[in-house]
């Protein structure tokens, strides 16, 4: 591979890696251009030596895209956290998936394929942010039910039995911090 290849690769990877950052930066999330420019560019690095390694071994360079989907888990994996209500950062790690796999294309030659796969993912970023909000506000809340126990006051918050027999304490069993 040529050295203009190389740097064609690399400068595509980090301008599609910046396209979906620069979204991420407009909402203010936590993984934005830099982090997706540095994931884009390091799937794109590690599948160019895995071809070109294993072409000069005769190795598979699948077995170098495997792990690069396997690190990436552990990077989106880092962007979930848990809150009282709910689960935040899921977008953020499937972004970061999505990104790696568009570096991996890029690093393959696959210049149309990661194109369009940055579209279609901003396009998904952009336009059903808007969709989700106006189905949540149209949607039927679900309401929050207690069941109270003989020995207390209704609607006071209780351990939950579960299947194993073994209590589940409520949120407002658990240690506060700070």
């Amino acid at each position: 591979m040529s050295d203009f290849e190389l740097i064609e690769r690399l400068c595509l990877s980090a301008g599609l890696g910046a396209v979906l950052g620069l979204e991420r930066e407009w909402r203010q999330k936590y993984a934005g251009l830099r982090t997706n420019i540095l994931i884009a560019i390091g799937a794109t690095l590690f599948t160019v030596m895995s071809i070109d390694l294993s072409a000069s071994s005769g190795g598979d360079p699948t077995r170098v895209a495997a792990q690069i989907v396997t690190g990436i888990g552990f990077l989106g994996a880092g962007a979930i956290m848990r809150t009282g209500v709910g689960i935040r950062g899921l977008t953020t790690a499937a972004m970061i998936w999505v990104n790696a796999a568009i570096g991996v294309a890029v690093g393959g030659g696959e210049y149309r394929l990661a194109v369009i796969a940055t579209a279609v993912t901003l396009i998904v970023l952009v336009l059903l942010g808007p969709v989700e909000k106006w189905i949540e506000r149209w949607s039927p809340k679900k309401k929050k039910q207690t069941m109270p126990s003989p020995d207390q006051t209704p609607g006071a918050p209780q351990a939950v039995e579960t299947p194993a027999g073994q209590p589940v304490p409520s949120r407002e069993d658990a240690p506060r911090r700070g």
